[in-house]
């Protein structure tokens, strides 16, 4: 469980790292599996509902960028999304009923990881109150050196800056104004956990170094925040809860939103949307 003075970080910063969450087996086994996803994307040359390819990606030479909606095709990421001592953690932040609405695993390979460029979570899906989290499970130590995740500390109770380009949303921040400040690295050991707030800047760097970073990140929110961008149905919505009860009673807070609309040019992952600007800014 956080300490007083954790949580006193976290909602003044809107971020936080918490070091050995997951035991060396767990994390063993997460590289395991893993491996085999990758060995799989072998078969493919472009994007799948399943696989995100790096540029280089080669069925000689498979590089996977991310694994897309991982908790739907292998039961350890399942059930790594309702690890007990992750849930004490985010149920201290945004309270004992969650949700999640998405998941991913992010690789970054040696020396060929994709950056990914400054973006606020919150742009993509904002909701009736913004008790949103993002929780990433370090399947390898996270550092500067390998694309840690980069945040501006305090942004979270800033501006929702504008992510669109040409007239569609964009997946990065375009705003002329936007000038990233006193950034801070998020640097965890393997089996540890990043956290950060839905309206918090982030980006990462590319891996310039020898060692991967595979990043393993969860979407919580709590059960009465509601996406803006509606609901499908009832029965797969309620499918989404992690832990506790669901409700029809959204909590609506004054916050600020701006609308992923019209959707991006380039659909299937932020990879994708982000590749319309051909920049990079981070580092």
């Amino acid at each position: 469980m956080l300490t007083q003075e954790q949580i006193d970080f976290y909602t003044i910063n809107g971020y936080l790292g918490v070091e050995n969450v997951l035991s060396t087996e767990e994390i063993q086994e997460l590289r395991r599996v893993t491996d085999e996803f990758v060995e799989q994307s072998r078969q493919f040359t472009q994007h799948t509902d399943i696989f995100d390819l790096e540029p280089s990606h080669t069925p000689e030479q498979p590089r996977l960028r991310r694994l897309k909606n991982p908790v739907q095709h292998h039961a350890v990421y399942d059930a790594t999304l309702r690890h007990p001592a992750i849930y004490e953690i985010v149920r201290q932040l945004i309270g004992p009923d969650i949700r999640q609405n998405g998941t991913k695993l992010n690789m970054k390979l040696p020396e060929v990881g994709s950056p990914v460029e400054w973006h606020q979570d919150w742009a993509f899906y904002p909701h009736t109150n913004d008790d949103l989290l993002a929780v990433g499970v370090c399947i390898d130590a996270m550092t500067q050196e390998n694309g840690c995740l980069l945040v501006v500390p305090g942004s979270h109770r800033g501006p929702i800056y504008d992510h669109h380009h040409e007239g569609a949303f964009a997946g990065a921040i375009t705003d002329p104004q936007f000038e990233p400040q006193n950034v801070a690295p998020i640097e965890v050991g393997a089996g540890g956990i990043s956290i950060h707030h839905a309206r918090m800047l982030h980006a990462s760097a590319p891996n310039r170094s020898s060692k991967p970073r595979r990043f393993l990140l969860f979407q919580y929110c709590a059960a009465d925040a509601w996406p803006l961008m509606g609901v499908k149905d009832m029965e797969s919505f309620d499918a989404t809860m992690v832990h506790g009860k669901t409700t029809i009673e959204p909590r609506l807070t004054a916050v600020p939103v701006r609308m992923p609309l019209p959707p991006a040019q380039k659909q299937g992952s932020i990879y994708e949307n982000q590749s319309v600007l051909k920049r990079f800014v981070v580092g």
